[in-house]
């Protein structure tokens, strides 16, 4: 409309070539495939609680066993609160417990929804979902995926961390994903030494084996099973004063492995029929310009809430 209040004759063309700038920008939605529905609804379906059970999650593509695990109303009250908990670590990773003791310690605190992700593996599953038939709670088969995000034209780096849920299924291609994965775990040991050396340099004499053997066998380790060491040897105090000393992001200590790029993870994951998710946002530099480039590149969402159980702004 004019000042006058009346609408102008040029008006109408104004607003049909801002609605067509608007769209172009906007850009076509991708279409979610097949396996990416699956791994929506093995997220979402405990939502709806007035059926009288989820509906089975069989992808047409493979012979996958049907999910067992869907919410029925004998499992949850009228008006009843329904725990989720989609961001957890077994000793598989930098974890404390093993994915059983997870899931039940998971189980005494209410949950009913339990998405293991642990760093660069998703070793533990099968025994998450074995532990999970027990208690009756539903597992999220799920990885949080080491990568680095580098903004254009600058050499500076981040470390951002996203998320991969997958139906009960698993991942499509998953061959695929875990050589992407085996990946980064060998660059883990590398950057575990890297740190060790640089301890050392620093006048903390730690030992390879000390770091080994808090990750276990065969686990890739990461920082804080450097920074537990630390604290073990004497070192520091506690975990919070190895990383505020000596193994923050950019510290005297912190070292990058063979971390990918945030994109070339976001998109496996969506070739995989996962949903990618941006893991604790709130830590980063500059989030929304990460978020922006993910987004491109096919980003589902983004973690919300803290591990203190705070909402995060962004």
């Amino acid at each position: 409309m004019g000042d006058d209040g009346f609408v102008s004759k040029e008006n109408p063309v104004k607003a049909k070539d801002k609605k067509k700038k608007k769209k172009k920008r906007g850009g076509t939605k991708k279409k979610m495939t097949a396996e990416q529905t699956l791994a929506f609804k093995a997220v979402t379906e405990w939502v709806y609680l007035d059926q009288q059970s989820s509906p089975p999650l069989v992808s047409s593509a493979s012979a996958c066993v049907v999910d067992d695990f869907g919410v029925q109303k004998t499992m949850v009250r009228g008006g009843e609160k329904v725990v989720f908990e989609l961001h957890s670590h077994s000793k598989f990773s930098d974890g404390f417990l093993s994915p059983s003791k997870l899931v039940e310690r998971a189980h005494g605190n209410g949950v009913k929804v339990l998405a293991l992700t642990d760093h660069d593996t998703m070793a533990g599953i099968p025994e998450a979902t074995e532990a999970a038939r027990r208690f009756g709670i539903k597992i999220i088969p799920g990885v949080e995926i080491s990568t680095i995000y580098s903004p254009r034209n600058s050499e500076a780096e981040e470390p951002v961390h996203i998320l991969a849920y997958y139906s009960s299924c698993g991942p499509a291609k998953f061959d695929e994903l875990e050589k992407f994965l085996a990946n980064i775990r060998d660059g883990r040991f590398l950057r575990a030494k890297d740190m060790i050396l640089k301890l050392n340099k620093l006048k903390l004499p730690l030992k390879w084996e000390h770091v080994a053997r808090i990750a276990g066998k065969g686990v890739a380790p990461g920082r804080l099973h450097v920074a537990r060491a630390m604290v073990e040897a004497g070192y520091v105090e506690n975990l919070k004063q190895a990383f505020a000393k000596y193994l923050y992001d950019g510290g005297p200590a912190y070292s990058t492995g063979s971390e990918p790029l945030a994109e070339e993870a976001v998109q496996l994951i969506c070739e995989t029929g996962g949903l990618a998710v941006l893991a604790h946002p709130w830590a980063l530099k500059n989030p929304v310009a990460v978020i922006r480039r993910l987004k491109d590149a096919g980003l589902h969402g983004l973690e919300v809430y803290r591990s203190d159980g705070k909402l995060a702004v962004i």
